[in-house]
C-alpha cells in the first residue's frame, strides 16, 4: 500500500511562500522518493494554483482543498465549489478536520455532505475523525470514533474504489498542542478504524489508508509509520518548511 503523506497547511503563505517550499519539496524529494509514497499538500486557497503548477506533473505529487462546500453552484456567499477546485487540478478535498469541526461548528451532517459529495464528483476525500481530551477520559473513543464514520460515511457508495477514501485519525488534545498520542492509543485507534471500515465496505475496507495526524514531526515520524494499519499521516506545523516535511516524508 503507499503511504500517504499528507501536508495541511492551514491559514499559512501566500502564493509566492507556497510555490516556494512546493518546488523545495519537489527539489528535496522527487529523485529520491519512494515507490510506497505519496506527497499530498493541502495549501490555502489562493495558493492552490501556485503548488499545482510546482507539482504538475511530478509522479506521486498531489495536491487538494482544505474545505469546499457541499453543493455544484449557487448564492452561497464566500465558498468554493468542487468544481471550482477540479479547475484547478486538484485531486484531493480535505473533510471533517477537527478544526473545521470545533472552530467552525461544522457538525456530522455536513461532513457526511462534503464526503459524498466530493466523492460522487470523483474526488479523492481525505475524511477527518477524532476525539476531545474530554471524551477520551470518560473512556468514549470507540463511541466518538464510530459515530463520526458512520455519519460521515452514511451516503457513500460501499463500492467505491479504496485508494478513493482515506481516513485520518486526529486526536483533536494532540492537534497543534506538541502532545502525540501514545503508540498503543494509536494502534488501538487505527485497529478499530480499520475493523470499521470493514464492516461497512468489506474487503474494501482492508485497502483503504488510515492516517495518523497530532504533533507529527521528523522524529516521531518513522515510529509512528510503523505502527499496525498507519498508512501514513496528515502534518499541520511540521509541513510548512520543505525540510522538515521531507523528512517526514522519507521517513
Amino acid at each position: 500500500m503507499i503511504k500517504l503523506m499528507a501536508a495541511n497547511w492551514k491559514m499559512y503563505k501566500t502564493r509566492p511562500e507556497a510555490s516556494d517550499t512546493a518546488r523545495d519539496l519537489v527539489k528535496s524529494l522527487e529523485a529520491m522518493l519512494p515507490d510506497d509514497r505519496e506527497v499530498l499538500v493541502f495549501p490555502p486557497f489562493t495558493a492552490l494554483y501556485a503548488v499545482g503548477e510546482a507539482f504538475k506533473g511530478r509522479k506521486n505529487f498531489s495536491w487538494g482543498a482544505q474545505n469546499f462546500y457541499p453543493k455544484e453552484e449557487g448564492a452561497y456567499t464566500g465558498e468554493i465549489s468542487p468544481r471550482m477546485l477540479a479547475e484547478l487540478g486538484c485531486t484531493y478535498l480535505l473533510t471533517g478536520h477537527s478544526e473545521r469541526r470545533h472552530v467552525f461548528g461544522e457538525g456530522d451532517g455536513l461532513v457526511a455532505d462534503k464526503t459524498t459529495l466530493g466523492l460522487a464528483q470523483g474526488f479523492r476525500v481525505v475524511m477527518c475523525i477524532g476525539e476531545t481530551i474530554e471524551e477520551r477520559r470518560g473512556g468514549k473513543v470507540e463511541e466518538i470514533l464510530k459515530n463520526q464514520l458512520d455519519k460521515g460515511l452514511s451516503g457513500v457508495d460501499k463500492s467505491l474504489s479504496p485508494e478513493r477514501l482515506s481516513i485520518a485519525y486526529e486526536p483533536v488534545w494532540a492537534i497543534g498542542t506538541g502532545e502525540v498520542a501514545s503508540l498503543d492509543d494509536i494502534v488501538q485507534a487505527h485497529s478499530f478504524i480499520r475493523q470499521q471500515l470493514g464492516k461497512a465496505f468489506g474487503e474494501r475496507g482492508q485497502e483503504m489508508r488510515i492516517l495518523y495526524g497530532g504533533s507529527v514531526k521528523p522524529d516521531n515520524a518513522s515510529e509512528i509509520l510503523g505502527l499496525d494499519n498507519v498508512d501514513g499521516v496528515l502534518v499541520g506545523g511540521a509541513s510548512l518548511k520543505a525540510d522538515s516535511f521531507s523528512r517526514i516524508v522519507l521517513a
